[in-house]
């Protein structure tokens, strides 16, 4: 049984993003004071309307180690969100680490990729390290191995409109191949959830959905729910990548999709153990709710 922690400092970093913007709502939502939690950004008017609640503000970038000076405090529970900069992240939280240390936080909570250590696509690999580094510096870490977002399919990530115009869902994942997403509320709420309680030190949770499917299962639901038919292809990787850097995107990027889809053909993104449900205390959302908010929220 858990039990929550009566008296806490949270530092939230990338907390302009929103995911750390979900997690500081909830944690607000839950009764933590806003005095008691500090948002972690890179600019001022990123975090305006957080600080107008009452949240402590701590200007910071991921690129100046020296910015994250007297930023923790002894004790304190710290939710490390990486950036976006893939690549180059391993670098960047290095020095988030190193500060955490020195300052002896009483928790780490870090934002990884669903499998953890055994996560074998491009995607997870500053993820692996990560979490490496932060065994070996012995802080007192929480793993949330988040799986893929449900909205990178049917929300404010993904395309739903120009699937609609198209008529199709076009992925190199092999037919029949399940993934379990989530959508980011549900990860939001979890993240809060080993903030506020105790019990949580020392574990690793792997976060997906409860149901994991697939993009035939997609494509009909987003046929049932619109009235328009959509079908799902797949291409071969290679064709799927040329495809997508034609749309703009860029070489390392569309490489790092296909090789996402690669991955979920392999199995790697399918797994259900319910860590993710436990942590929230109610069943995950399903996709077919994230497409209905996605499908409203496209203009009429």
């Amino acid at each position: 049984m858990t039990h929550r922690k009566k008296s806490m400092s949270i530092v939230i970093t990338a907390a302009s993003g929103r995911l750390g913007r979900i997690v500081i709502e909830d944690l607000l939502a839950s009764g933590v004071p806003a005095r008691d939690i500090t948002a972690v950004a890179r600019t001022e008017d990123k975090v305006a309307d957080l600080v107008a609640k009452g949240v402590r503000r701590h200007l910071a970038d991921y690129d100046r180690p020296e910015t994250f000076a007297g930023l923790f405090q002894p004790g304190d529970r710290v939710l490390l969100i990486p950036g976006g900069d893939a690549g180059r992240r391993v670098t960047q939280h290095e020095a988030v680490l190193d500060a955490a240390r020195k300052a002896e936080v009483a928790q780490l909570a870090y934002v990884g990729a669903f499998g953890g250590p055994k996560a074998d696509f491009l995607l997870a690999a500053d993820h692996r390290e990560t979490e490496r580094l932060i065994l070996d510096s012995g802080l007192p870490y929480t793993f949330l191995r988040n799986n893929w977002y449900s909205e990178v399919y049917a929300g404010d990530i993904g395309d739903l409109a120009g699937v609609l115009e198209r008529g199709v869902v076009v992925t190199n994942v092999a037919p029949g191949s399940r993934i379990a997403t989530a959508p980011r509320r549900d990860y939001g709420l979890a993240a809060a959830a080993v903030l506020l309680q105790d019990g949580h030190l020392g574990q690793a949770y792997e976060l997906s959905g409860d149901t994991a499917w697939t993009f035939e299962e997609f494509a009909a639901e987003v046929s049932r729910q619109s009235g328009k038919e959509v079908v799902h292809t797949c291409l071969p990787a290679a064709e799927r990548k040329a495809l997508l850097v034609s749309f703009g995107l860029p070489d390392g990027f569309a490489e790092t999709l296909v090789d996402v889809d690669e991955a979920i053909s392999r199995g790697a993104l399918a797994g259900t153990p319910g860590d993710l449900s436990r942590l929230i205390g109610r069943p995950t959302t399903p996709i077919a709710d994230t497409i209905a908010d996605g499908l409203a929220a496209l203009p009429r």
